[in-house]
């Protein structure tokens, strides 16, 4: 993704259903791309490009050993996920208090 923030890279990724499959479930530990793959009706080349996807946002790691390739969850890639979530949540929470405010003083002109 040329000229993306690593935020835009995570939520494109995120975008996806079966992508997001993959990142709940590996919040319950390492698995192998096989045991991934076995939850999800699709050819295994077009869900090995779901992990290249998650793995080229950060969101995940991936490691071959012999022949076992094996992935696990970078939680950092949430954080600034999250990070964003929680800032546009405290701007709204913050426009909708204000809002609040004004609705109550036209209610009540005395307040």
């Amino acid at each position: 993704m040329p000229n993306h923030s690593p935020i835009d890279a995570a939520f494109a990724a995120l975008a996806d259903p079966t992508r997001r499959a993959v990142v709940e479930r590996l919040g319950r530990g390492p698995a192998s791309v096989s045991t991934l793959a076995a939850d999800h009706p699709i050819a295994l080349p077009s869900f090995m490009q779901h992990l290249r996807q998650l793995e080229s946002a950060g969101l995940i790691r991936s490691e071959k050993q012999g022949r076992v390739r094996t992935c696990t969850l970078s939680p950092q890639a949430l954080t600034a996920v999250e990070t964003w979530i929680i800032q546009r949540r405290r701007d709204w929470e913050a426009r909708l208090g204000r809002l609040g405010a004004y609705l109550d003083q036209l209610e009540d002109p005395n307040v």
